[in-house]
């Protein structure tokens, strides 16, 4: 297998130094007083823009005296940065890549379509796309003055913008995961199968029976005790058994996703709580035990968050190590159930536990809304695939994480015959 080409621009060590007189009066500039109140949007042509907080500098923009003296006197911060694929990178490198940077004050968000913070000003680094296809670039590294008047102290905002080659591994479901498809590998307009997926319910255990609950009258979400004594059991419908299994061309098993904790409504509810969220394994051959023996290489949680008109599919992930079953949180997030999203692994956006061995990009994958034909696309770094089967790893969890959206449909709605083989739905 061979990566296709990739271009990261990170963008770090983001801060601000407000000259004097703009710190002196708050209430006239917009600025707000706390730790952290200016932010930036970060744009590059044909990108969704993005925005990052601007911790302020303890210096003033008068104790320097060059537009790229030293590194800001307390920790920035860092954007998501950018990606570019082979079309784009084909596209632009005829000509540098403008990323431009805009500094506001105040509070994030709009007013009747407006931004709600003042701006201070703008700053542009360009990007040589076609030198970063063979070597990483340092872009810029300083401060950059963000305009003013000539001869008087003006806000400066230090950045530190690199751009490096990232190549990865693009795989491409071609039907549903529940529709047990071939998975291709993509290389600009070429397309080649390189797995097969097998997917299966239990049809047996999707319902299981009440606990019982004592006390007269008491609920426990299954079993009500009347006064005479009777007791009316109901079963819970729940989502359990599903499992995915990924195999090479050879036709070995390579990697698996199996639920492992059934997905059930919350109490008196018709939707998975975060309180007590379903859950896959993402498994992998177990060398050296009997053939079909697998081992956890990683815990993938889901439920569905309140969210008004739309609500959000919650997902924290975890890699599973050997000491003591307990694993480490390497992404977690939400993402619209009505529109999908991208599940991401990225050190840089989705990494909340300190432990984590993520430190920049390792795989994405796109995810369909609720009701929508979902093909999920997967990118992966190529430096995290030493083998097909690390490779098979990432499809399995794009899968369980596709799945999940079905998972955490609400109970008071039906599930597609692929889910339920037929069955009464759950």
């Amino acid at each position: 297998m061979d990566p296709c080409p990739f271009i990261r621009i990170d963008i770090d060590s983001l801060a601000l130094q407000l000259p004097q007189p703009a710190t002196s009066r708050p209430a006239s500039t917009g600025v707000h007083p706390s730790a952290t109140p200016c932010y930036c949007k970060l744009r590059i042509s044909n990108f969704p823009s993005q925005t990052a907080l601007l911790p302020l500098s303890s210096a003033t923009a008068g104790e320097y005296s060059g537009d790229n003296d030293g590194s800001p006197s307390d920790p920035g911060s860092s954007a998501p940065g950018f990606d570019l694929d082979g079309a784009a990178i084909s596209r632009l490198s005829s000509r540098p890549v403008a990323l431009r940077v805009s500094v506001y004050a105040g509070r994030m968000g709009t007013t009747c379509g407006l931004s709600a913070g003042k701006i201070l000003g703008h700053v542009q680094v360009n990007v040589d796309v076609a030198a970063v296809r063979s070597r990483a670039v340092v872009c810029h590294s300083g401060w950059m003055k963000l305009g003013g008047e000539t001869g008087k102290p003006a806000a400066r905002l230090h950045l530190v913008v690199k751009a490096k080659p990232d190549p990865r591994f693009v795989f491409k479901f071609g039907g549903e995961p529940e529709c047990s498809p071939v998975v291709y590998q993509i290389q600009g307009n070429i397309k080649q199968p390189v797995f097969s997926c097998n997917f299966s319910a239990d049809r047996n255990s999707r319902t299981r029976p009440p606990s019982p609950v004592s006390g007269a009258g008491e609920r426990g979400g299954c079993i009500m005790r009347t006064f005479s004594g009777e007791v009316n059991k109901r079963q819970v419908k729940e989502r359990k058994g599903w499992m995915i299994i990924v195999y090479d061309l050879s036709g070995s098993a390579v990697a698996a996703a199996s639920m492992a904790t059934p997905f059930v409504p919350s109490p008196g509810s018709d939707r998975v709580s975060r309180a007590n969220p379903g859950a896959w394994l993402i498994l992998q051959p177990h060398c050296g035990l009997s053939v079909g023996s697998w081992k956890p290489w990683g815990r993938l949680e889901a439920w569905r968050e309140r969210g008004g008109s739309d609500d959000g599919l919650g997902y924290r992930f975890e890699l599973v190590t050997d000491v003591g079953g307990g694993g480490i949180s390497i992404a977690e997030g939400t993402m619209s159930v009505k529109h999908g999203g991208r599940f991401c692994i990225d050190g840089r956006r989705s990494s909340p536990d300190p432990r984590s061995p993520v430190r920049g990009f390792v795989m994405s994958a796109t995810v369909e809304g609720e009701g929508r034909v979902s093909k999920p696309a997967v990118e992966v770094a190529a430096e995290h695939v030493g083998s097909t089967a690390d490779a098979a790893l990432f499809v399995a969890l794009s899968a369980a994480i596709d799945l999940s959206i079905d998972a955490c449909r609400l109970f008071s709605r039906k599930l597609r015959k692929e889910l339920c083989h037929g069955d009464e739905e759950v």
